[in-house]
């Protein structure tokens, strides 16, 4: 013979979580990567890969090590995001503003950076191969140690950018 006071607890629990799931207020799953990133504009380690985040407000975000390649950041505004080791292979950051932006160590390969503002941003042994940086401001930005094999530099702005080789640019 079951316990009654045992009984009457399984029914409630089960009457909770019953309204709990009508409600549509309980769930096992954590929130969609962009929907997350959007709303904190926290997301270290996320795979937005392919995701459109064009003309996003991302200032002061924290993507530290996230996969947004293909991803479509045109416009986006990165002010001051942390994108340290973040894989942005072949990402549209078209007209993107990434002034002050952390993207140490990261993947930038056939990125098209084309008009982006970069100014100030720290991109010290960042993979730039292959990118697109025709006429993006990179005045101030660090990109010590960083590769530049095959990157479109034309009409790019370097007044005050310390370059690969760890010099100045004039």
């Amino acid at each position: 013979m079951t316990n009654p006071v045992t009984q009457l607890m399984t029914r409630s629990v089960t009457f909770c979580l019953l309204l709990m799931l009508a409600a549509g207020t309980w769930s096992c799953t954590k929130p969609a990567p962009q929907a997350q990133l959007l709303e904190t504009k926290k997301c270290p380690d996320c795979d937005l890969t392919g995701k459109d985040l064009s003309r996003a407000d991302l200032a002061q975000g924290v993507l530290n090590r996230a996969v947004l390649k293909d991803a479509n950041l045109t416009g986006a505004n990165l002010s001051s995001a942390l994108l340290d080791s973040a894989n942005l292979n072949n990402a549209d950051l078209t007209q993107a503003n990434l002034e002050k932006a952390g993207l140490a160590s990261a993947q930038l390969q056939r990125a098209n950076l084309t008009q982006a503002n970069l100014k100030g941003a720290f991109l010290r042994n960042a993979d730039l191969s292959n990118a697109n940086l025709s006429d993006a401001n990179l005045s101030g930005s660090d990109l010590s140690g960083a590769n530049l094999t095959g990157a479109n530099m034309k009409g790019a702005i370097l007044k005050g950018a310390i370059l690969p080789d760890g010099k100045i640019q004039d």
